[in-house]
């Protein structure tokens, strides 16, 4: 398959272009995640020309307002500059299927920067740059390479790369009431482990020719936004009791225990996602199902990554 287009910040793939000259490579993004995807380095304070090494620069809060500002000298003010640069790479964002960010940078930080009122501090800002872009991209899948590191914020933006990157193919392959509804048939049970699908569905009812593109881009916004919130254990308990009842005419008593056993010890996280979904996809081997079978429930990404050992 070919790879997948991601945005990064620079400094994660090794790019030496930090203020202090340095760089703050990542080892999981530029191995593990680099076989899947086509990493495109991104450096705002580069782009606006502030050089490397450069002064260091951070978020201050000027008359109710959040500027981006010299440490040494505030009279450096690139607030302006950064939102443009942001405008400036639109086309280039518009392209891709995720953007990973440096966590706490006063340009790429994506929640939590330090945003400094005299002598005083509070973690509520948003690094100028990553704020516009994500305003200009709200469809994007935006993570910042700390929280990579929890498996279940992992799991989740990676869910969310491949449902954008399979909406993307959709739409160059030419987009059609039929395909719409198809798309969402086959990801109704990604959302209803997230909540419940029947919201989405409902846009699609009254689907006509005419209202199709409006429709369409209502749709992915909705799903986009509503994929941004991890799927709990619970919610993955009750899409997994609904598979089983595909299953309710094919299995034996002692089948249906066991399965019954595996998913209440899911609940109660003795094990993890892996072993129920194993399970589901054994007996689904011997008793296909049309429409398990064209889920993406039970293979959203490539297996390999192994997402979902640790969920």
């Amino acid at each position: 398959m070919k790879k997948i287009p991601i945005g990064i910040s620079s400094c994660l793939l090794g790019q030496n272009v930090r203020y202090d000259g340095g760089h703050k490579r990542d080892s999981y993004i530029t191995g593990t995640l680099s076989e899947y995807f086509d990493f495109q380095p991104f450096c705002p304070e580069v782009g606006i020309g502030l050089g490397t090494p450069r002064p260091t620069i951070h978020l201050v809060k000027i008359e109710q307002a959040v500027h981006c500002v010299g440490i040494k000298d505030p009279d450096i003010d690139v607030t302006e500059r950064l939102r443009s640069h942001a405008e400036q790479q639109k086309q280039l964002h518009a392209d891709l299927c995720g953007y990973i960010l440096k966590k706490g940078s006063p340009s790429c930080g994506m929640e939590r920067v330090k945003i400094f009122s005299g002598v005083q501090h509070n973690k509520d800002g948003v690094g100028i740059y990553a704020e516009e872009m994500m305003r200009l991209n709200p469809l994007l899948p935006v993570e910042e390479e700390g929280r990579l590191g929890d498996a279940g914020l992992r799991e989740n933006f990676i869910q969310r790369i491949y449902v954008l990157h399979r909406w993307k193919t959709l739409l160059a392959e030419g987009l059609t009431g039929h395909s719409l509804t198809h798309f969402h048939a086959r990801h109704k049970l990604i959302i209803m482990s997230h909540e419940d699908y029947r919201e989405l569905g409902q846009l699609l009812a009254g689907l006509t020719k005419a209202s199709l593109e409006q429709v369409a881009g209502e749709y992915i916004l909705q799903l986009m936004t509503t994929l941004r919130k991890p799927a709990t254990r619970k919610s993955h308990v009750n899409v997994l009791q609904h598979i089983q009842g595909y299953l309710k005419k094919d299995l034996s008593t002692d089948n249906k225990v066991e399965l019954c056993e595996i998913i209440e010890r899911y609940r109660n996280g003795y094990v993890p996602l892996i072993v129920p979904l194993t399970l589901l996809k054994h007996h689904f081997r011997k008793s296909p199902d049309p429409y398990i079978e064209d889920s993406y429930y039970m293979n959203p990404y490539p297996q390999e990554l192994r997402l979902i050992n640790q969920l």
